[in-house]
C-alpha cells in the first residue's frame, strides 16, 4: 500500500484545534483508570463478588491498555494516527455501553477488557499529532495541555465516579461515556488532520513477547494470595519475566522496525522520565482503591461523599499544573520533579496514619491536597522532559513508549495493591469477610492505611531517580544557547 498524499500545511490554530478534539478521548480513558474505584465497594455488594474479583475490574483495563499501546503506536504510524484513533475511540465508547449493561461481574470485566484495547489504540495518536503537526518551538504548549489532562484526568476519575454512583447508580461511570465519546468522535473527525501513514513491517514476534509477558506478570500478582503463592503462580511471574527479557533481546537484534528501538534509552533524561512517569503512575492508582474502600466501609460515607473528600486534589493540580508547565522548560528537570515526587511522598505516608477509624474527615483532606500539587509537578513536565529530549525521527517511537510505561505502571499497581490488601485482609475473621462491623473498624482502617504505604514506597523512588537527570536540550535545537520564546524553550 502506498502512503497518502501528504496532507496541505496547516495554519497555526488547526493543530490547536486538533489538540483539544483529541484531549475528549484522552480525558476519558484517563478518568477510565480511576473512576472505578469509588464504585468497587457497590459493584462488590452489587454482584456478591470478592475483593479480587471486583479489582479485576480495574486490572483488566489497565492490563490490556499497557498490553497493546506498542502495537496502537505502530497502527497509527502504518494506518495514520487520524484513522485509528476513531477506531480506538469508537470501541471504547461501545465499550462502555456493554459495561454499563453488565449482568454479572465476568461481563463487567469482559467490557473493561474491550474498554482497555480501545484505549490501546487511541492513546499514542494523541502525542503522534501533536510530534507531527506542531513544530518544536510551539510544541511545549501542547505537552502542557497533554500532561495536564493526564494529571486532571487521573486525580477527577474518583470525584466523577462518586457523584454518578450516588445520583445515577455505578452503571453511570460507563453510560455517561457514551455521549461524551461520541462528541469527541465527531469533533476528531471533523478538527484532526488526516496525516498519511506509512509502509512498514509489523513486529509480530515483538508484540506476542511483551503482551504475553505483562499479562503473566500482572495475573501471578494480583491472584498470587488467591492460590496461595502456589508453584503455578511462581511460574507464571518468572515466565513473565522470562518473556520480558527476551522482548529486550528480541528488539536489540529485530532486524527491521522494532516495537521499542534501543537507541531511545541512549537518552538518560528520556529513560528516567519513563521510569519517573511508571511510579507516578504505579502511586496514584494504587492509593485511590485502599482508600476509597476506607472511606466507605470504615467511614461509612456515601460514594459521593467520599469523592468530595479528593476535591481538594483534583483543584490542587488543576491550579498548579500551568506553573509546572511554565517552569519546565525554565529550570533543571530535578529542581521540579524532584520536589514533585518528594512531596507526593511524604503526603502518601501522612495519609496513611491519619487512616483512622475516627479521624475527622477535613484532616484526610490536606495530605490528599498536598498529593493533588505533587502531581501538577510530575506528570505534566515528565511528559514534556521525555518529548523535548528525543530527535524527531525518535519521537512517534518514544511517546508509544512513555504512554506503554506508564499504563505498565498503573496495572502493576491495581495487581500489587490487590495482592498486598489481601494479605492485609486476611487478618481479619473469616466470618468478617462481607461486612465491617463497629468491633472490626480498627483492624480494617489498619489494612487500608498500610496498603497505603506501597504507593509511597513508589514515590521515594520516583524521588531518587530524579536525582540523575541531565537536563540537556532537546538535540534537534540548532542553536545551543537559543533564547526562549514567549512559549518557553524550544523541546
Amino acid at each position: 500500500m502506498t502512503a497518502a498524499p501528504t496532507p496541505p500545511a496547516l495554519t497555526s490554530s488547526q493543530p490547536f484545534r486538533a489538540v483539544w478534539a483529541m484531549m475528549v478521548g484522552f480525558f476519558l480513558i484517563i478518568v477510565d483508570s480511576t473512576v472505578v474505584a469509588v464504585a468497587n465497594p457497590i459493584i462488590k455488594e452489587d454482584f456478591a463478588a470478592s475483593y479480587e474479583a471486583v479489582i479485576w475490574a480495574t486490572s483488566a483495563y489497565l492490563l490490556m491498555f499497557a498490553a497493546l499501546l506498542l502495537v496502537g503506536g505502530r497502527l497509527g504510524d502504518r494506518f495514520g494516527p487520524k484513522n485509528v484513533y476513531l477506531i480506538g475511540l469508537a470501541l471504547f465508547t461501545a465499550a462502555s455501553l456493554w459495561c454499563g449493561m453488565s449482568e454479572s461481574i465476568g461481563m463487567l470485566i469482559g467490557g473493561r477488557v474491550a474498554q482497555g484495547i480501545g484505549a490501546a489504540l487511541l492513546t499514542p495518536q494523541t502525542l503522534s499529532v501533536v510530534t507531527r503537526t506542531f513544530p518544536t518551538e510551539r510544541r511545549g504548549i501542547a505537552m502542557s495541555i497533554w500532561g495536564a489532562t493526564a494529571a486532571i484526568g487521573m486525580f477527577v476519575g474518583p470525584l466523577a465516579g462518586g457523584l454518578l454512583v450516588d445520583g445515577l447508580g455505578w452503571r453511570w461511570i460507563f453510560l455517561f461515556n457514551v455521549p461524551i465519546g461520541v462528541l469527541g468522535f465527531i469533533l476528531a473527525r471533523r478538527l484532526v488532520p488526516a496525516l498519511p501513514g506509512r509502509r512498514q513491517r509489523f513486529d509480530v514476534l515483538g508484540v506476542l513477547l511483551s503482551g504475553a509477558g505483562i499479562c503473566l506478570i500482572v495475573f501471578g500478582l494480583q491472584e498470587g494470595r488467591n492460590h496461595s503463592w502456589a508453584l503455578d503462580i511462581w511460574v507464571c511471574l518468572i515466565g513473565g519475566l522470562v518473556l520480558l527479557a527476551v522482548f529486550v533481546i528480541w528488539q536489540s537484534v529485530q532486524p527491521h522496525e522494532p516495537l521499542v528501538p534501543l537507541k531511545l534509552f541512549r537518552h538518560r533524561d528520556f529513560g528516567l522520565a519513563n521510569v519517573g512517569i511508571a511510579l507516578t503512575s504505579f502511586a496514584v492508582v494504587a492509593f485511590v482503591v485502599p482508600l476509597m474502600f476506607y472511606l466507605q466501609e470504615v467511614r461509612v460515607l456515601s460514594a459521593t461523599h467520599a469523592a468530595l473528600v479528593t476535591v481538594p486534589m483534583a483543584v490542587s493540580t488543576g491550579l498548579l499544573a500551568p506553573v509546572a508547565g511554565r517552569l519546565v522548560d525554565r529550570v533543571h528537570p530535578r529542581v521540579i520533579v524532584g520536589p514533585g515526587f518528594a512531596a507526593m511522598a511524604v503526603a502518601l505516608v501522612w495519609l496513611a496514619l491519619e487512616m483512622a477509624p475516627a479521624t475527622p474527615v477535613w484532616r484526610l483532606m490536606l495530605p490528599l491536597t498536598v498529593i493533588g500539587a505533587a502531581g501538577a509537578f510530575t506528570w505534566e513536565p515528565l511528559a514534556a522532559i521525555a518529548s523535548r529530549t528525543l530527535p524527531t525521527d525518535l519521537a512517534g517511537a518514544g511517546s508509544a513508549v512513555f504512554n506503554t510505561l506508564r499504563q505498565v505502571g498503573a496495572v502493576l499497581s491495581s495487581a500489587g495493591i490487590a495482592a498486598l490488601m489481601t494479605a492485609l485482609l486476611q487478618r481479619r475473621p473469616d466470618d468478617a469477610a462481607e461486612l465491617v462491623s463497629d468491633s472490626l473498624q480498627g483492624p480494617f482502617a489498619d489494612a487500608m492505611a498500610q496498603s497505603v504505604l506501597l504507593p509511597a514506597a513508589a514515590a521515594g523512588l520516583g524521588a531518587l531517580a530524579a536525582l540523575f537527570f541531565v537536563g540537556n536540550p532537546h538535540p534537534s535545537a540548532t542553536v545551543k544557547h537559543q533564547p526562549k520564546s514567549k512559549a518557553g524553550t524550544a523541546i
